[in-house]
């Protein structure tokens, strides 16, 4: 999603062309990597007890929905570019597909913060567990925030997402303190 965020601060055009291309496709890449990390948070929520595993497969589902809401509009994005001569036919195109009913609100306003509300319900769920630091969720919030401010922030949004999960693929032999905290997901360090 850096990348994308990156490619986007340096294609001055906004598509059609190369760099909107390369950029989309980083940004479906980013989108749909974040599948196994939500799968992986509520496997980690799961572990926790039943009443966790059921709050946390609701969320993984919300993660999921919002995923593929953000790939379809991502897959739009790149189609559209595709068909269109320049600038002003993308525009266009852009203004007949979101003019369909429902487009709006289920590919790219409503449905697609349904990713952000679970994967911050489940670091919520983690951090009130104290399996992980509390200052987890906030990153995601703080990065959520900033690129509701501006695309232009995205590869900020990207480092703060990945300081937020960065230890969710690291294996650690289990210690006494368990395997979450072993991998630096605990309250003292992680």
């Amino acid at each position: 999603m850096a990348v994308y965020g990156l490619v986007r601060l340096m294609d001055t055009e906004r598509g059609p062309g190369p760099a909107w291309s390369i950029g989309h496709l980083f940004l479906l890449a980013g989108v749909l990597l974040f599948v196994p990390v939500l799968l992986g948070l509520r496997r980690l929520v799961a572990r926790q007890g039943e009443t966790q595993r059921a709050v946390g497969t609701g969320a993984a589902a919300l993660g999921l929905v919002g995923v593929a809401a953000l790939a379809v509009q991502a897959g739009i994005d790149l189609l559209v570019a595709y068909v269109s001569a320049d600038h002003e036919a993308m525009r266009e195109l852009f203004a007949r597909i979101q003019g369909v009913p429902g487009v709006m609100p289920v590919i790219y306003t409503v449905v697609p913060l349904l990713f952000y509300v679970g994967l911050l319900v489940l670091l919520g769920q983690l951090a009130v567990l104290r399996v992980i630091s509390a200052w987890r969720p906030l990153a995601v919030v703080a990065g959520a925030v900033a690129m509701t401010a501006t695309l232009d922030l995205l590869p900020v949004a990207a480092l703060l997402f990945l300081l937020a999960l960065a230890p969710l693929g690291r294996r650690v032999p289990v210690g006494k303190a368990g395997p979450l905290r072993s991998a630096g997901w605990g309250t003292a360090g992680g």
